[in-house]
C-alpha cells in the first residue's frame, strides 16, 4: 500500500476534512476573504482547493457560524467572512473536544508503541 492507494486517499480525506472546518473556523476569528484565508491557512501548513473552500465557507455561512459581506477592494468585489457569535460560541466548543480527542488518540497511538 502507498500513498496513492485510493483507500488511503479516502480515508485520509475523511481524516482532513473536519480539521479544515476547525481551522477555518479559527482562522476567521479574523476577517477574511477567500485567497487570504487560503494564504493564511497554507501559511500554517493546512493547504486547501478552492473547490474544498468555498462550498465550506458557503455551509458554515448556511449553519449561521459565519457572517459575511461583500466590499471593494483594490477596485475589485470581494466577500469578506468572519465569524458569527454562534460560530464564535461554537469555535470554543469545538477546540475543547479537539484537544480531548487529541489527548486520546495521543495516548492511543502512545501504547501501540
Amino acid at each position: 500500500m502507498n500513498a496513492t492507494d485510493p483507500l488511503f486517499e479516502n480515508l485520509r480525506l475523511e481524516l482532513r476534512r473536519g480539521c479544515l472546518t476547525l481551522a477555518t473556523l479559527a482562522q476567521l476569528r479574523r476577517e477574511h476573504y477567500g485567497y487570504t484565508l487560503r494564504k493564511a491557512l497554507a501559511d500554517r501548513g493546512l493547504a486547501i482547493d478552492e473547490s474544498t473552500l468555498y462550498p465550506l465557507l458557503r455551509r458554515l455561512e448556511s449553519q449561521g457560524l459565519l457572517l459575511s459581506q461583500w466590499r471593494e477592494e483594490d477596485k475589485r468585489n470581494k466577500r469578506f467572512y468572519r465569524l458569527s457569535p454562534l460560530g464564535e460560541q461554537m469555535l470554543a466548543q469545538l477546540v475543547g473536544e479537539w484537544q480531548e480527542l487529541n489527548a486520546s488518540i495521543h495516548r492511543i497511538l502512545g501504547e501501540s508503541e
